[in-house]
C-alpha cells in the first residue's frame, strides 16, 4: 500500500478544490492511503472527504516561517514511512516538512526556487494549466500536464449532523431557503455591495423564502448592513457557526448567492444551485466546479486585476452588477 502525504492549502476554497486531487489519486490506486498536512481549522472539511485517511495538523499559521517547528514535525513524520509527498502551496517553507520527513519522492511546482527540497520540481506553465484545480490534479499524474478529466469535489454530510444544525439554528426546511454569503476574506474588490445582497434578500422574503446569512466573524460589518436594510428579516448566522455547521447549513438550502469565496466552493461541493459573483478575480481561474452554477462576471477590461482593493477607485466590476441580474439568475434555476 502506498502512503502519500499531501501538503494542503490554507484557504477554504483551495482545500475544497484539493479534493479533486484526492479523488484522482484514489481512482488511480484505490488502495492508496492519503494523509493531509493542513491547518487544524480545515479538519472539518477534510473529515467530509472520504478519500482522506488522516489529517495532520500544521502547527504554524499562514505566512509563519517557523523553521524549527517545521523540521520537528518532519522528523516526527519519518515514522510514517510515506513514499510520496505532493506540496500544493508554492512557497519554499511549505516543502520543508516533507523534506525533513525524508519522503523519497517530493513533488510540487518549482515556486520559490525549491530545488533541493523537492525531488521533482515541476515547471508551472500557466497557459497549459489555467485553473487552480488543474494544477492540483496535475501533481498527481506521473506524466503531469493538463488532466483530461477533473473529478468534482463532493463533501459528505450525515443526516445526524443535518438534524442537529437544523434544530440548533431553528431552520424551517418546509419552505425555500436562500443562503447569502456576502464575505470574501481576500478583500473588498471581491465583495458585492451589501445593499445589493439586501435587495435580493427582500425580494425572496417577499416571495415566502427564508433567507440566511453565512460567513465568518470577519464579515460582521457586512451582516450588520444587510440586517439594517432588511429590518432584521434574515436569519443571521455570520460568525455564529463552526465551519462544520456552515457546511451542514449550506447542504440544507435551496440556492446560494456568494462572492468568490471559500463558502462558494463549499456550496459547489454540496452540488447546490449557486449564483457566483466575481469582481476582481477570474472565474476562469477558480470557478465553481459543479454543473449548477451560474457565474455573474462583467468581464471588464480592467478585470481580473486580482487586487484586494480596486486600483482605479471605483470597483465597477462589482457596482455595475445589479440585484435584478442576480434575481434573474436565481429564477433561471426554475425551483
Amino acid at each position: 500500500m502506498e502512503k502519500v502525504l499531501i501538503v494542503g492549502p490554507s484557504w477554504i476554497g483551495d482545500m475544497v478544490m484539493a479534493q479533486s486531487l484526492f479523488i484522482t489519486l484514489k481512482n488511480l490506486n484505490p488502495d492508496i492511503q492519503i494523509d493531509v498536512l493542513a491547518p487544524a481549522w480545515t479538519f472539518p472539511l477534510l473529515a467530509r472527504m472520504p478519500e482522506v485517511n488522516k489529517s495532520v495538523a500544521m502547527p504554524l499559521g499562514h505566512g509563519q516561517l517557523g523553521l524549527g517547528d517545521r523540521f520537528k514535525l518532519g522528523r516526527h513524520l519519518i515514522a510514517e514511512h510515506y513514499q510520496r509527498a505532493m506540496v500544493l502551496p508554492n512557497s519554499w517553507k511549505s516543502a520543508l516538512v516533507p523534506f525533513a520527513a525524508k519522503i523519497p519522492q517530493r513533488i510540487g511546482y518549482l515556486g520559490e526556487c525549491r530545488w533541493g527540497v523537492l525531488t521533482e520540481p515541476r515547471k508551472l506553465t500557466k497557459q497549459d494549466l489555467p485553473m487552480t484545480v488543474q494544477r492540483f490534479v496535475s501533481l498527481g499524474l506521473v506524466e503531469g500536464g493538463c488532466p483530461a478529466d477533473i473529478p468534482i469535489p463532493k463533501l459528505q454530510v450525515s443526516q445526524v449532523e443535518l438534524g442537529a444544525v437544523k434544530n440548533k439554528f431553528n431552520l424551517d426546511t418546509g419552505v425555500r431557503i436562500l443562503a447569502l454569503c456576502p464575505g470574501a476574506e481576500y478583500g473588498l474588490a471581491k465583495r458585492w455591495l451589501p445593499e445589493r445582497f439586501a435587495a435580493v434578500a427582500k425580494a425572496k422574503i417577499a416571495e415566502g423564502w427564508q433567507v440566511i446569512l453565512l460567513g465568518s466573524d470577519k464579515d460582521r460589518d457586512v451582516a450588520e448592513q444587510i440586517n439594517l436594510l432588511t429590518n432584521n428579516q434574515c436569519m443571521d448566522f455570520i460568525g455564529k457557526t463552526t465551519l462544520a455547521e456552515a457546511v451542514d447549513l449550506l447542504s440544507l438550502v435551496d440556492v446560494v448567492v456568494s462572492n468568490d469565496s471559500g463558502l462558494m466552493h463549499v456550496a459547489a461541493a454540496l452540488n447546490k444551485p449557486l449564483v457566483a459573483i466575481y469582481g476582481s478575480s477570474d472565474p476562469g481561474f477558480t470557478p465553481p466546479l459543479h454543473q449548477v452554477a451560474r457565474i455573474v462576471s462583467l468581464q471588464k477590461s480592467c478585470a481580473p486585476c486580482f487586487k484586494r482593493e480596486c486600483p482605479l477607485g471605483h470597483t465597477h466590476c462589482l457596482t455595475e452588477i445589479t440585484s435584478d441580474r442576480v434575481l434573474s439568475e436565481i429564477s433561471a434555476f426554475n425551483l
